[in-house]
């Protein structure tokens, strides 16, 4: 049975031949004219040159830097995005500040390394705006960011972004995919059809500015050109040969400050090693969503489970519902899903995603807890997830 025939896709279906098909391809400069140079299948593009061809022939360079991100190897860089090195320093002076302030509190959780282990700073965009809205306006007034967005989303999109600061000696991210089933489990990614991952990659676009010179040796982002076509990679990035595979293919380019780093949510990738001995390597880490991922309709899911679960652990006390239906209850009454939420408060410390409304929700029904203890639970969840 090809992948192709598939509708439910499974770890046991992963091979490293599979993923290779895709990656031994060759880019040809050839097929992107706009562009100044391809290096290691990452397609090079000048901002000066780029700026001036949007005047021009705005549709066909957001149909170029599309199809670089679809079909093509899934990764572009844009060199010197950002030519004022001050305005740059502006910016890193704020992240620094904010740093500085939430060290005074505690370490931060991470998704791919161990806390602590780097500088991260959850929802910078907000906490920026806040804190020197100057900044804020001189930094994101740089029309290549919202560009590119649009070449992959459209219109609409949505911007969050979280900063990372590898200091001296940072280790390696294992290699992973992004956000949406890049953050689940394989047993929960399997639960989505091959529509579904497919439809992932097509929902985010990931992105960074250097905020400095990022040498070979400080450890810019390792990637894999074309991975992103690989429809059973959600599964894939565990698989210890998948894992040797990467470190055995994937390419290093070095950035420098001011450059722009985009790719396809779906590519393989993982941040290097600092091998530095005083070299920190800043970045502000760019995720785009698209204006798409939303329900129709606000809905105050946490009221709705304290109002619920008192009937639904009356059900339970009377066996009048099995497991099956007090699962179908709690996935009508709470959110099954993590995010959007508040990183700082609400980290990924067991995991790569925090708790859902359903699995806290579960977890209560199975402990029993009174109403009065659920109620305090679900005050806490909510805390914790506003902004």
């Amino acid at each position: 049975m090809t992948i192709s025939s598939l509708v439910y896709l499974s770890s046991q279906n992963v091979t490293v031949e599979d993923l290779a098909r895709f990656c031994q391809q060759r880019v040809s400069q050839d097929d992107y004219p706009l562009a100044a140079d391809v290096s290691h299948n990452v397609i090079i593009y000048d901002a000066t040159r780029l700026t001036a061809a949007i005047a021009e022939q705005r549709q066909a360079v957001l149909a170029e830097l599309h199809q670089v991100l679809a079909e093509g190897p899934g990764v572009l860089v844009i060199r010197q995005g950002f030519t004022d090195a001050a305005v740059l320093d502006r910016q890193t002076a704020v992240f620094e500040a904010l740093l500085a302030e939430e060290a005074k509190i505690g370490v931060a959780a991470d998704h791919f390394a161990a806390a602590g282990a780097n500088g991260r700073l959850w929802n910078a965009l907000q906490k920026v705006a806040l804190h020197s809205p100057a900044a804020f306006v001189e930094y994101y007034a740089n029309p290549l960011l919202g560009l590119v967005a649009e070449a992959w989303l459209g219109i609409s999109w949505q911007l969050t972004a979280q900063v990372n600061i590898v200091r001296p000696g940072g280790k390696a991210q294992q290699p992973h995919r992004d956000y949406h089933l890049g953050f689940q489990t394989n047993q929960v990614a399997e639960q989505f059809p091959l529509v579904v991952h497919r439809l992932s990659r097509h929902l985010t676009l990931q992105g960074a500015v250097a905020h400095s010179d990022m040498p070979v040796e400080s450890g810019p982002t390792l990637l894999l050109p074309f991975s992103h076509l690989y429809d059973l990679g959600y599964l894939a990035w565990r698989h210890p040969e998948v894992i040797d595979y990467f470190h055995q293919h994937a390419v290093q380019l070095p950035l420098n400050k001011g450059d722009l780093l985009f790719f396809n949510p779906a590519l393989l990738h993982a941040a290097g090693n600092n091998r530095t001995a005083d070299h920190q390597r800043v970045a502000n880490l760019l995720q785009i969503s698209s204006a798409f991922g939303r329900p129709m309709e606000t809905v105050n899911r946490e009221a709705m489970m304290q109002a619920v679960y008192p009937a639904l652990m009356t059900a339970v006390a009377d066996r009048t519902l099995d497991e099956t239906g007090v699962a179908a209850v709690i996935a009508a009454t709470a959110d099954g899903y993590s995010f959007p939420t508040n990183l700082d408060r609400d980290p990924p410390l067991y995991g790569l995603a925090p708790e859902t409304g359903q699995q806290l929700m579960t977890r209560a029904v199975s402990e029993q807890l009174s109403a009065d203890a659920f109620n305090a639970l679900v005050d806490g969840y909510r805390h914790k997830r506003q902004a």
